[in-house]
């Protein structure tokens, strides 16, 4: 087998950071408008920038530590990656979002003249988180291997990722929720003004959240993702296949998909009466097409005609293709769930909660049993035996969280068109453009909801898979063979392992809570404090509501990082490695559910919001769109904060586990021990 090949994947992640830097380019020579919405795009801009710099400063202290601990435990080396994990996760957020604040305004801009050109402009801002995403994922995980040739060493790069990840999504959610909350319930509700209303103090920190939450938070949760399911099939593929057909199979198929994902973004194209969606869809199927074949034909090559390696590809990739129309049918208003809850917010803000809870809850059962399939075709496809030892199975377990995430470059593209869509809409709001440019852009917006529920229910099923494989591989290092729960020590592990993402749930809508209730206590003294507000002839205080989201996301952020890397180590070293594993099935099996509920809930909530402003129900000052407002207000940090914070939960507890294993091994168990 020709080991030089492996070059092939960094190549294909430079030539995806190459197509970023163009497309970067490309969006910042596009026309920003007048003075006015320069002005106001700078606020935002500057606002995302302030608070990155202030929370990488926060995340410089946890890498530092971190990598000292991991050289003195393990070894310089896996230090080492875990350092280039963390800095590429940073990258990859940072590229995203300095682009997208520099689009937002001249999506606002071009649809002036019409929807297909800011369609064009926001997808291309898009386009550079998720190439960067994909780009810097292949680079760092492929010369790595290439490097040191041990799967073990790279397993630190996944470590970093992760860790980032976490301070990321919760930070960034906890801001941009915050704002939110405060804008909607004191400027939509108590005092009746529109949304992005220029006289609403929060009005700029809840664009600057779109940012830091749905970009550079995004981007850092799937390039987690996207390296953390390489990982796991490397490692499985090189204890399967001697002579390293599975790290080239998984490298290989992780290139093309980059390829792929670069091809079908030069489909998404439409017209001034196209559907949106449409033309974004057309990309996504475009991609999945190639990827198929590419990785039938390079299963065939490198498994000398055995294709058994490409059926747990297919059935991953179709799996979360699957999810991802079950989610848009959940929280599109095209869709009966989230018509239904318009019709149930005329009587109220507790019938609109009661009714949306009921989609999430509901809408679990298929994503969870197309997972369960998933897994299914892959273990025995690829050769599993269920002996319980390390497969083929497993390995096929892994490659088919390869495959949901092979397009990672196009769906995290996707994914990020929606903030800058809704940044231009507030944008063309602030700055007083005609109606026709809000209406263009609220459409734009719109399908960027559905497309942040898609992205998120791809992150959360290909988490399980990719946690699923880790898993394996942490059995594998830890030397366990089975886990068995009829022990009293494994089931205080499954225990506990189910109660952790409630906790972390609950410490992150606390959070969003406390930062909410500063930022509507600020944003009311401003409409009573300072005079000519209300009349326009008076400017609000926007950096002090920028510094309040700040602060509080700072602040919140520690606590459920810290939390996720120290409690498998407690775990480990107090009850061993079996109830180490334990735990990692139960937070599993709970994340997973937990993060469908809270994701399709706020989406469902959202959306219903946004069909009763179309006009449904009474439009816009009804009590129904009332209702719809808090629905979607308590909706915020369910799909925005603590939902998506449980994929990352579970993969990086994983992480960890795997990393730490040899200590777990060697020094773990001080309760077995003491009972024996």
């Amino acid at each position: 087998m020709n080991m030089g090949l492996l070059v092939l994947a960094p190549i294909a992640g430079i030539i995806g950071l190459l197509y970023a830097a163009y497309l970067a380019l490309m969006v910042n020579k596009a026309d920003a408008g007048n003075e006015t919405m320069k002005r106001i795009s700078g606020y935002i801009y500057e606002g995302a920038m302030a608070f990155l710099a202030r929370e990488y400063k926060s995340l410089a202290v946890f890498i530092i530590s971190v990598s000292i601990v991991i050289c003195l435990l393990l070894n310089f080396e896996t230090a080492a990656a875990f350092i280039v994990g963390a800095l590429f996760s940073i990258l990859a957020g940072f590229f995203g979002m300095k682009t997208a604040t520099r689009a937002n305004v001249r999506c606002a801009n071009a649809a002036v003249t019409g929807q297909n050109k800011a369609l064009s402009i926001a997808f291309s801002g898009g386009c550079v988180t998720g190439m960067s995403v994909a780009g810097l994922g292949l680079i760092g995980v492929g010369l790595f291997y290439i490097i040191f040739n041990d799967p073990d060493i790279i397993t630190g790069f996944s470590f970093g990722a992760s860790s980032i990840a976490l301070f990321a999504r919760v930070g960034g959610g906890i801001y941009t929720k915050a704002a939110d909350i405060g804008a909607d319930l004191v400027g939509k509700v108590e005092e009746g003004i529109p949304e992005d209303d220029p006289r609403n103090p929060a009005v700029i920190a809840d664009n600057v959240g779109d940012n830091v939450g749905d970009v550079a938070g995004m981007g850092a949760d799937l390039f987690e993702s996207y390296c953390g399911s390489i990982v796991s099939a490397m490692i499985l593929g090189t204890i399967v296949y001697k002579n390293g057909e599975g790290v080239l199979y998984t490298l290989l198929l992780s290139a093309s998909g980059m390829i792929s994902s670069i091809i079908g973004s030069l489909f998404v194209k439409g017209n001034e009466k196209s559907n949106p969606q449409k033309s974004l869809k057309n990309g996504t199927y475009v991609s999945s097409i190639l990827v198929l074949i590419m990785g039938a034909l390079l299963s065939y090559i490198i498994f000398k005609g055995s294709l058994r390696p490409f059926c747990a590809v297919s059935s991953g990739l179709i799996v979360v293709m699957l999810i991802g129309q079950i989610t848009e049918i959940y929280t599109s208003s095209d869709y009966k769930h989230v018509k239904k809850i318009a019709k149930q917010s005329e009587t109220g803000a507790a019938t609109t909660i009661i009714s949306g809870l009921a989609v999430g809850m509901y809408s679990t059962v298929l994503p969870m049993i197309l997972i369960a399939l998933a897994v299914l075709i892959a273990f025995y496809m690829t050769g599993g035996t269920g002996s319980g030892e390390v497969s083929k199975g497993l390995y096929g377990i892994a490659l088919s969280a390869v495959g949901m995430l092979s397009t990672t470059g196009l769906v995290v593209s996707v994914d990020a068109y929606g903030p800058i869509a809704d940044n231009a809409g507030g944008i063309a709001e602030m700055a007083g453009l005609p109606e026709s440019v809000r209406k263009t852009t609220d459409k734009l917006d719109s399908v960027g909801n559905t497309t942040a529920a898609i992205a998120k229910g791809f992150a959360i099923s290909s988490a399980a898979l990719t946690a699923l494989a880790l898993f394996a591989s942490y059995s594998e290092a830890a030397q366990i063979k089975s886990i068995d729960l009829l022990s009293p020590l494994v089931l205080i592990g499954f225990l506990i392992g189910g109660m952790i993402p409630y906790l972390f749930a609950s410490i992150a809508l606390e959070a969003v809570g406390k930062a909410a209730h500063q930022m509507i206590e600020e944003v009311r003294r401003q409409f009573r404090d300072i005079k000519g507000i209300m009349e326009g002839s008076a400017k609000p205080d926007y950096k002090r509501c920028v510094d309040i989201s700040t602060a509080a996301a700072l602040k919140e952020m520690v606590l459920p990082g810290v939390l996720s890397v120290a409690i498998p180590i407690i775990i480990g070293l107090v009850f061993g490695t079996s109830a180490l594993g334990g735990m990692i099935a139960g937070s599993l099996v709970t994340g997973v559910l937990v993060a469908i509920q809270m994701a399709n809930s706020g989406g469902a909530w959202d959306n219903a919001k946004k069909y009763i402003e179309a006009g449904a129900h009474g439009g816009k000052g009804s009590l129904a769109h009332s209702a719809a407002v808090i629905g979607d207000t308590v909706g915020d940090p369910f799909k925005d904060t603590a939902g998506p914070s449980m994929n990352i939960l579970i993969k990086l507890m994983t992480i960890v586990s795997l990393v730490f294993a040899p200590i777990f091994v060697k020094y773990g168990g001080l309760i077995e021990r003491l009972l024996k």
